[in-house]
């Protein structure tokens, strides 16, 4: 394999901007040095141009098969934030392909309807023939027109579940959206994702993220979770393959209705699934829901459209009476534990059960929209990794009609402390949770820095969210490589210094150079191991 040398290069190494420092060369898969200027002859020459050169992105908490099978399926995730651009789409997709028994796919916003709700009767003027279900962004929630009800025989006398809730209109009849855990009553009655289905979303779900520059990442569920069958095989398959380049850690999912007994199962699976370029160390625990419809796990109830106090403060999805057994028990096992915690009650049971565990399994919480005061300190005096999702931290309509008049002015103005939990010494790692938001790690950086959406029409793009919780952006990108690549336990990448994995991504340009502009930056090229796969 003959050595790169990279001429021309403004390089962030994954912790600081040094600017152009001469010759960055890689030989054997790995960077060799900075700033030299020998080369061997045969090296291949790349001219970087005074572009910026920077680590491979690592994805902390991201979805890829289930957003490779979107992809593939009846995708809304790129359309316009609307109703009738929605249901021309699903109407098309659906008269497309008559040979489906289920019309199936995701991607919709809730801010594309009165309420964030949108209806089976809507659904039912362009899926009138068969049945039809689309998880919405976050993968919380679930349209579905009057068959989809039918065939799972949800009706008005059908219970909620304890773990989530049917929508339903004033005389009690479902009215086409299931939250959470309701979900699983359609789930488990549409055809499921066979393994080459999941193989092909995989596949589609590499090749999206490395065209972002994502060149590793954790999959936050591996295992059978909503409708889908465990797709730790799909990823052993990968791995032995070779079809799979990226290097990933699977969190494998932690069944919330079942306890202890689990555990050797786990285990178990860490066995079997790790293989090459895929490791099964993580475990994921969705301790609650989101704030959006009500079930993220709150200190104080939240608040009805008029701002007073209603009886509802969310779901804790574990019990916080057992979560701390459970936890000492994953981390016994040398387990990392991987948390969603969303709600600032659902954060602050994450951190009560990592009381006392080993910080080298760099265990973490992800999400983190409202984080109590009280226990922003927590994350440095723990030494819990705080996993943000930078992209929801502006004015967008989801967060303007949905969710600040619920949570009120004081909790509003709190919400993804990102500033706060740096300046108090948490460590932060940085991910996107594709498909509920684009995994293009430079729209989520330029969110961190600016606290507004690069491009986005209205506040979300113009009006800075909370302005004081900004990153700088040394620090935003170091969160999305040098910090991703460390919580996945890749010691050696994420950076771009002598001896490290030569993960590379080069930039049409540099941001350091055009900070308003940071979101509107594209990946030229890159790198794994040192050999140009894009």
């Amino acid at each position: 394999m003959p050595d790169t040398v990279f001429t021309h290069a403004r390089i962030f190494d994954g912790f600081r901007y040094l600017g152009e420092v001469g010759d960055v060369l890689v030989r054997d898969g790995r960077v060799v040095s900075l700033g030299g200027s020998d080369r061997t002859p045969g090296a291949e020459v790349v001219d970087c141009g005074g572009t910026l050169l920077l680590p491979g992105f690592t994805d902390a908490h991201v979805h890829p098969v289930q957003g490779g099978l979107e992809r593939l399926t009846c995708d809304l995730s790129d359309l316009p934030i609307d109703r009738a651009a929605y249901l021309a789409h699903v109407g098309a997709y659906a008269a497309a392909h008559p040979d489906l028994a289920w019309v199936q796919g995701g991607g919709w916003a809730m801010a594309a309807f009165p309420g964030g709700l949108p209806t089976a009767a809507d659904l039912d003027t362009v899926v009138v023939d068969r049945p039809a279900a689309l998880v919405n962004r976050d993968h919380h929630g679930m349209w579905v027109n009057t068959r989809a009800l039918a065939a799972a025989g949800i009706t008005r006398d059908t219970p909620d579940p304890a773990d989530g809730r049917i929508e339903r209109d004033p005389a009690g009849e479902p009215t086409g959206v299931l939250h959470e855990g309701a979900m699983d009553l359609v789930l488990s009655v549409m055809p499921v994702a066979g393994p080459d289905e999941l193989y092909a979303g995989l596949l589609e779900g590499q090749r999206h993220l490395l065209s972002m520059g994502v060149t590793g990442w954790q999959d936050a569920i591996v295992g059978a979770y909503a409708g889908m069958q465990d797709t730790g095989p799909t990823y052993r398959r990968a791995a032995e393959n070779g079809d799979l380049v990226a290097s990933v850690v699977g969190a494998l999912w932690w069944e919330r209705e079942r306890g202890l007994e689990q555990l050797p199962e786990l285990v178990e699976k860490r066995e079997a699934y790790s293989h090459g370029r895929f490791r099964a160390t993580s475990v994921k625990i969705m301790q609650d829901g989101v704030a959006e419809n009500g079930t993220a796990a709150l200190v104080e109830p939240y608040l009805d459209r008029c701002g007073h106090a209603t009886s509802n403060s969310g779901l804790s999805f574990v019990s916080p009476a057992v979560l701390p057994d459970i936890v000492a028990a994953l981390d016994a096992e040398g387990f990392q534990v991987h948390f969603h915690g969303l709600g600032d009650r659902g954060v602050r049971e994450a951190l009560d059960a990592l009381v006392g565990t080993e910080p080298l399994r760099r265990h973490q919480v992800a999400h983190l929209q409202l984080v109590h005061p009280d226990d922003v300190p927590r994350f440095a005096e723990l030494q819990v990794v705080a996993n943000i999702q930078a992209l929801w931290a502006c004015y967008d309509e989801q967060m303007v009609d949905l969710t600040i008049p619920f949570l009120g002015e004081e909790r509003a103005a709190r919400q993804y402390p990102f500033g706060d939990l740096r300046r108090a010494g948490a460590r932060l790692v940085a991910g996107s949770d594709w498909p509920v938001s684009t995994p293009n790690p430079l729209e989520a950086v330029h969110v961190a820095v600016h606290r507004m959406a690069y491009g986005e029409p209205g506040p979300a793009g113009s009006e800075p969210f909370l302005p004081d919780q900004a990153l700088s952006l040394e620090v935003a990108l170091a969160a999305y490589t040098s910090g991703s690549a460390w919580v996945c336990h890749r010691d050696d990448a994420g950076m771009v210094k002598p001896g490290a994995v030569a993960d590379l991504v080069l930039l049409d340009r540099d941001p350091f150079d055009e900070p308003d502009g940071i979101g509107a930056a594209r990946v030229e090229r890159v790198w794994i191991d040192g050999t140009g796969i894009l």
